[in-house]
């Protein structure tokens, strides 16, 4: 069987096709500047890369030009369409509207359509990739694949704010968190790594990049998680300002005579590692930055570190106890000075991180960098949240 991967962006369209056999992706690619002039695709497939610099007026023209590629003579893998079994669709808000992986369907799609707002940055752009693929392969059998799926099993508690029940109620107006797919995959291969079956461990994961969150995960179930109604709640992160508190925003927004449009705008680009720094949202450019002095820079790495570090600590409570931590995505698989300041000062609660072991460059592979003696395992896992959507794809259809 082999499943064709789509995380589709406003302008941008990341694409997989993976073999279930291996599970490995025989192809990958990336299609650039949708809607804006200098489109391009890049594809990899057979251990080449292929750019094609085209025009891509809409998400349609790109999905049309992937799958040329796809079953090209030279930068192909595939004879034709049919090799591809079915397509599975990364989805970052699902609303208490679905709360597992679910077949495209005309009603899924209306459903779709009114939850977009749940993910303004993200959800319109997966509806757009999700019916340009529906019009150039319409016999294809398609899954959506929520990132807040794993996030579902939260208890009541943990997802409900503190709002009138009614409006809860009426407008569904809670925690959903974001990642969950990679969530998911490092905390199974964590459970795998240890030897132990998923229901016999405390996990935190930490998914840090340009877009972070920590989650509590008991028993291979999540139970809480740093995001919140919609991505930009939680740790600050590259562009987007975490947690703030609310009448902040309506201060803010009235000071700089922004509406609250704007305002949130504000919030989600202008604000976080960014906002904080003057210098960057790439966390390699702040780390230079403060290597060479820029205050800004280190107070905005400082406030990353702090923050991620006090839901760590929250989560210990939270789960009654911790078995592993385990740091994945950009920031976490590759900044070993942010991964050390994240533990610093824990050992007193079985935390104790090796130096020597942290400082490594990321290869690909799973590192323990806990020391010998730490009671809580400490693990670096590349996540592979496309591998987690062809699963789900493959298991549904």
């Amino acid at each position: 069987m082999k499943i064709l991967v789509i995380n589709a962006g406003s302008s941008s369209l990341k694409y997989q096709l993976i073999n279930m056999q291996t599970e490995e992706a025989i192809a990958k690619g990336t299609c650039e500047r949708i809607g804006i002039a200098g489109g391009k695709l890049t594809h990899k497939a057979n251990g080449k890369e292929f750019v094609i610099e085209k025009e891509l007026p809409n998400h349609t023209e790109a999905i049309s030009l992937v799958l040329n590629e796809l079953v090209d003579k030279t930068a192909g893998v595939i004879s034709s369409m049919d090799e591809i079994d079915a397509v599975g669709h990364r989805v970052v808000a699902s609303g208490e509207a679905f709360t597992r992986t679910t077949l495209v369907t005309d009603e899924v799609m209306k459903t779709m359509d009114e939850i977009a707002e749940l993910a303004p940055l993200h959800n319109p752009a997966a509806i757009l990739g999700i019916n340009a693929c529906r019009a150039v392969m319409p016999n294809k059998k398609m899954a959506l694949v929520f990132d807040t799926s794993f996030h579902a099993t939260m208890p009541d508690y943990a997802h409900l704010y503190a709002i009138d029940y009614d409006d809860y109620k009426k407008y569904k107006v809670r925690r959903y968190g974001a990642h969950g797919t990679s969530h998911k995959f490092v905390s199974g291969v964590a459970a795998e790594y240890l030897h132990k079956k998923p229901e016999q461990l405390k996990i935190i994961t930490c998914h840090l990049g340009n877009g972070s969150s920590i989650s509590a995960v008991d028993g291979g179930k999540c139970v809480d998680t740093s995001m919140g109604f919609t991505p930009l709640a939680g740790v600050p992160m590259g562009t987007r300002s975490g947690d703030i508190d609310v009448a902040a925003i309506e201060f803010l927004c009235r000071k700089k005579g922004m509406s609250m449009e704007e305002g949130l705008s504000y919030l989600n680009k202008k604000c976080g590692m960014l906002g904080v720094s003057g210098v960057s949202s790439d966390f390699r450019d702040l780390t230079a930055a403060k290597a060479e002095g820029n205050e800004r820079a280190r107070i905005a790495l400082d406030l990353f570190t702090y923050n991620c570090k006090k839901y760590v600590g929250a989560y210990m409570a939270a789960l009654g106890g911790l078995d592993c931590i385990v740091f994945t995505a950009g920031v976490g698989e590759n900044t070993p000075h942010i991964r050390a300041a994240v533990l610093s000062g824990m050992e007193a609660f079985g935390i104790q991180l090796d130096a020597s072991k942290n400082d490594y460059k990321n290869d690909g592979a799973i590192h323990e960098i806990s020391a010998s003696g730490s009671k809580v395992k400490v693990l670096v896992i590349p996540t592979n949240e496309e591998l987690v959507i062809a699963r789900e794809t493959a298991a549904l259809v």
